[in-house]
């Protein structure tokens, strides 16, 4: 039996942790660490750890529905 793949979505700095909470409990994904190379501002090539998401592929595209929108709520677009 073939390994079912799994996706990650990165998570954007600075969302509040309440939201990572409600979509761990209201989602089958999981938080993953993932270096990640920044290449803005005066982090040119340099690696930070960010949080993802992951999944199977349609779970982690519902995630990503729910949490842009709970961030625009979040920021009062």
């Amino acid at each position: 039996m073939a390994e079912e793949e799994l996706y990650d979505m990165l998570v954007p700095p600075g969302v509040p942790r309440k939201m990572l909470y409600d979509v761990v409990e209201k989602y089958d994904v999981e938080v993953v660490r993932r270096p990640q190379r920044m290449t803005f501002a005066n982090m040119d090539g340099e690696a930070r750890e960010l949080l993802a998401f992951r999944g199977k592929r349609e779970v982690v595209e519902e995630v990503q529905e729910y949490l842009f929108a709970r961030l625009k709520e979040f920021i009062g677009e």
